[in-house]
């Protein structure tokens, strides 16, 4: 299939930013076998050309690639969809409903493959530095002072005079 026969999608609501296409279009680049198993999924536009309903950032990264045709098996048509089932799909298939598995990642997988491949990795060294800074600035250190005093007077003289010297104070009365 010729690659000038598919266009975007002109109600895509996704995009992709620089740094993230640039790693999409090294992973078509590298392993462009992937396209078979996880074809564009299209539908043919009153034109004659079909656009994506999920693939369109794979779309332009064929085209940055200077792809001039693509193997039949990289297009699934979806053209009996009613135009409801397409918009719906447009939006599903590019949910993120799971999350990953920060240990076993961790644990099992090289990181800079998972970077070089678009996982964005947090950096949780960093992150438990804030949570730390965080927690130290919320922690209030206070003293209780208890005084007695013979007279409502008196009590009312001390208070007056540690409030001048900027401590902070409250009275309680039994």
């Amino acid at each position: 299939m010729k690659l000038s026969d598919i266009k975007p999608n002109p109600n895509n609501p996704r995009v992709i930013k620089d740094e993230k296409f640039k790693k999409l279009v090294t992973s078509l680049r590298e392993f462009p076998e992937m396209m078979g198993k996880r074809p564009m999924v299209c539908v043919t536009d009153t034109d004659g050309k079909l656009y994506p309903l999920g693939g369109n950032m794979r779309l332009k990264a064929l085209q940055e690639l200077k792809y001039k045709e693509i193997p039949d098996a990289w297009i699934m048509l979806a053209d009996e969809w009613s135009e409801e089932k397409r918009k719906e799909f447009t939006i599903k298939d590019n949910v993120g409903f799971g999350e990953w598995d920060w240990d076993m990642l961790a644990n099992e997988w090289d990181v800079e493959e998972l970077t070089e491949w678009g996982v964005d990795i947090p950096n949780f060294e960093l992150d438990e530095e804030k949570e730390e800074k965080d927690l130290s600035d919320s922690i209030e250190i206070g003293y209780k002072i208890e005084i007695n005093c013979s007279s409502e007077f008196e009590q009312e003289k001390l208070y007056n005079e540690l409030i001048e010297r900027g401590i902070e104070c409250r009275l309680l009365t039994l």
